[in-house]
């Protein structure tokens, strides 16, 4: 099974299409079709279900894009190794996080990164799913690492490394009740109109849990995937907002009011417990906690 058809079979799982995986990876659509051919051969199953309007992962294909991307990360990890000790750094970091890291500085960390090694192509990834969807991409090795949220115990398959926490804080109209509260506890809060974040934010799972522990309903009125239309929501009296701190610091128009007893949100990088991180990644990694 040669490491080049794997990365074909890679690309057109992604792209769920043979002339897209082409054009990826700069090679002939029939060149890919008859490697695909080939492994399928090599294996003893058909990988993908064809038609003229689509392409999709059959049983066996699905069982294998996760060890395809294993085998191939673990190729990769041994020429990063020779390539650390003969000439610096190289190949490629994907990185998927959240919209907000809090006092972690993604661009700044990625600036020092690539000046220190500049032979790392860096592939970065925010996801609008939140947290839960970087954590199922680290698991399944379609990102190396990721920076997020788990309020919990991390899921089987991952491994984190804490880095930053703060409290949320309550946004709110300035002519709201609450604006002159200055905190506020849940119980306060219960009958108000919510915006928030979809399921699956970090933010979204530390306020779900700690009004389930504190047996207290709320009702969401607006889901947004992003903190602009939630403040602007906010600001104009439609609801209130969970952030974090360091989201309403820099915000204008609305009121931050505290909770208390606090919520804390924990910012964590993310990389798979199965395979051993790339030396990119642990180079990313190890400039990360500098810095964290």
């Amino acid at each position: 099974m040669e490491l080049r058809h794997l990365e074909y079979f890679i690309a057109v799982a992604e792209e769920l299409s043979f002339t897209r995986a082409s054009r990826r990876l700069h090679v002939v659509q029939s060149g890919v079709s008859s490697a695909i051919q080939g492994l399928e051969r090599e294996l003893g199953a058909t990988l993908f279900d064809r038609d003229r309007h689509r392409v999709t992962l059959t049983d066996a294909g699905r069982a294998l894009l996760p060890e395809a991307r294993a085998t191939l990360a673990a190729a990769q990890a041994a020429a990063d190794a020779v390539a650390e000790a003969t000439a610096g750094l190289r190949g490629t970091l994907s990185i998927g996080t959240m919209v907000a890291t809090g006092s972690v500085d993604v661009p700044a960390l990625l600036g020092r990164f690539h000046n220190q090694h500049p032979g790392v192509l860096v592939r970065l990834r925010v996801a609008s799913g939140g947290s839960a969807e970087l954590a199922a991409e680290v698991i399944s090795g379609e990102l190396d690492l990721a920076l997020l949220s788990l309020p919990g115990a991390a899921p089987s398959g991952l491994r984190v490394r804490p880095l930053a926490h703060e409290p949320l804080v309550v946004i709110c109209a300035t002519d709201h009740p609450l604006a002159t509260a200055g905190q506020a506890a849940l119980e306060t809060l219960a009958n108000e109109s919510f915006i928030d974040f979809p399921a699956g934010w970090g933010t979204r799972a530390v306020v779900d849990r700690a009004f389930a522990t504190a047996g207290l309903d709320r009702q969401v009125s607006f889901e947004v995937p992003e903190y602009g239309t939630a403040t602007a929501l906010a600001r104009n009296g439609l609801g209130i907002a969970f952030v974090p701190t360091s989201v309403a610091d820099r915000i204008d128009g609305v009121v931050a009011v505290q909770i208390a007893p606090p919520l804390t949100w924990r910012i964590m990088a993310a990389t798979s417990a199965a395979r051993r991180p790339s030396a990119a990644a642990r180079a990313f990694l190890a400039e990360l906690a500098a810095r964290a």
